[in-house]
């Protein structure tokens, strides 16, 4: 397909009452430097029902142009409805970038729509560029079980497409809202949507950990020694209102479930505090929580890569700086 514009667009995915996904807002941020680099319009996407906030919100963060469809087939994601409409919009508008987040619903979503279009679609992606003169996203994301970072580029065909991990980027700062709202009607018939959503199961193993909104997390590793080794880091946790993470060794010796990972073969993170508690610093687990605004890391190998990346390091036993910084904060706290 032929980019009519050197626009960039956003696609804000939507929650079921309409309110936007965090991570279609976090992508607003690299998306306003891409599409300043390349002299295009900065365009989000929304595609749902009763989307008032969502198009509110886009313009507050950054958005030039807000482009909606609107409609009852659209108020559940569905594979066909969504795609067919979005290509829709590729079709008439001709952007030369599309980014999508990386939530459940976008990675079913992009694979079928790149398709579609006939492009290529880098996935899962935590670090984005442009080239100024030719206008070429460098897509970089982990590869080879997260062993090594790819940067892949499109030159050949438009739009250029990919998805990007929620909680790599930070969401803009909010202003005035300009953005030039522009509504499409476009509707999809039931017959053309072959997927009916017969339930929602929103906990389907463990507990529901938000770790990508949390503002801090306590993270384990290897360090903790085993399952009993995160009582006294969720105590720590619940005390700042905060959520428990934990690194892949961790997880893969079966300590702790897999919805609190962090790292590149986990989640994303860029929490207000992060304290990683007997971590080394392995790079797949950085990838994943660098982003944060201050790291604490708490090790007894003063070597340890962590303190490498931490704005504050204490070399010492978890088990007995965790208590004693649980104790000193409820001190506080009374």
């Amino acid at each position: 397909m032929e980019a009519k514009t050197k626009d960039l667009w956003v696609f804000i995915e939507t929650n079921e009452d309409g309110s936007p996904k965090k991570v279609g807002l976090e992508l607003l941020n690299p998306g306003r430097m891409m599409a300043d680099k390349q002299g295009g319009k900065l365009v989000a996407v929304v595609i749902g029902d009763n989307v008032a906030e969502s198009v509110e919100q886009a313009g507050i963060y950054g958005a030039d142009q807000v482009i909606v469809v609107e409609g009852p087939e659209y108020k559940l994601y569905t594979t066909d409805a969504y795609v067919k409409a979005l290509y829709y919009l590729t079709e008439k508008y001709g952007p030369t970038t599309i980014m999508i987040g990386a939530t459940n619903n976008g990675r079913d979503m992009g694979p079928r729509f790149s398709s579609r279009v006939g492009t290529g679609l880098t996935a899962d992606c935590t670090s984005l560029d442009i080239d100024e003169e030719t206008g070429n996203v460098a897509w970089t994301r982990p590869a080879f079980g997260g062993n090594l970072m790819a940067t892949i580029m499109c030159p050949d065909h438009r739009p250029q497409c990919g998805t990007v991990r929620p909680g790599v980027f930070k969401k803009p700062e909010a202003g005035e809202n300009k953005a030039e709202v522009i509504k499409e009607e476009f509707h999809v018939a039931p017959e053309d949507i072959r997927t009916v959503l017969l339930e929602v199961i929103k906990e389907a193993a463990g507990e529901i950990v938000d770790l990508e909104g949390a503002d801090i997390i306590v993270s384990g590793g290897r360090g903790v020694g085993g399952p009993d080794g995160f009582a006294p880091l969720k105590e720590l946790a619940d005390l700042l209102g905060g959520v428990v993470g934990a690194s892949r060794a961790a997880v893969d010796s079966g300590w702790i479930a897999h919805s609190h990972q962090v790292g590149q073969t986990g989640k994303t993170v860029g929490p207000k505090v992060y304290i990683a508690c007997g971590i080394s610093g392995a790079i797949q687990h950085v990838a994943g929580m660098s982003s944060s605004d201050c790291i604490i890391a708490i090790n007894k190998d003063e070597d340890a890569s962590i303190f490498n990346i931490a704005d504050y390091g204490i070399v010492g036993d978890l088990f007995e700086v965790v208590p004693a910084l649980t104790a000193e904060i409820k001190k506080l706290k009374a």
